[in-house]
């Protein structure tokens, strides 16, 4: 065997065993692409939650302006029919006693409609709050990726371990989501 071939055949197994070596480096990177992935699916799926909220609290909110302007224009019929004198003293009475009634069902129905409103508005802050979380829970763990990728090109361990902590931080803001209340 010539010192050529035996140079070769040296630097041959360097490699192959550098290649071993960046096998944990390559499966670390590998995971870490799949918690992106699926990490970002959730981000996107809460956001998406958290406007499908919002329109149903606006539209909840409209239900309530419109119960509102009905209980004014109630309050306002009330009002002049107070000025109002019929001939018929019974049929006036019962005509007052009608919109009494109608002043307390809408006084009830706005409490209840609001009250459904602010519901959903809490949804749609809570909502975000866990979006909020898987977004940053992506960018951590997307660095960590990338962090961990220079351990490829520079055989230098260090990088691995600086990409863990990121992706460790970030997997700690996505489970963190689910604990928001």
């Amino acid at each position: 065997m010539e010192a050529n071939e035996a140079q070769e055949l040296r630097e041959h197994a360097e490699h192959g065993s550098h290649e071993s070596a960046m096998r944990p480096v390559a499966f670390t990177m590998s995971v870490l692409a799949v918690l992106v992935a699926v990490t970002t699916v959730l981000g996107h799926r809460t956001h998406t939650e958290a406007v499908l909220d919002q329109n149903k609290a606006t539209d909840q909110w409209n239900f309530y302006q419109a119960k509102k302007i009905r209980a004014n224009n109630t309050a306002l019929t009330e009002d002049v029919l107070s000025v109002v004198t019929l001939a018929d003293k019974d049929a006036e009475q019962k005509i007052a006693k009608r919109f009494a009634d109608h002043q307390t069902k809408w006084a009830a129905d706005l409490k209840e409609e609001q009250e459904k409103a602010e519901a959903l508005e809490v949804k749609v802050e809570q909502a975000e709050a866990r979006a909020d979380r898987f977004d940053l829970a992506e960018a951590l763990l997307e660095i960590g990726l990338v962090v961990t990728s220079v351990t490829l090109l520079t055989r230098s361990r260090i990088y691995w371990y600086f990409g863990m902590v990121f992706a460790l931080v970030g997997i700690a803001s996505a489970a963190s989501a689910y604990l928001l209340k």
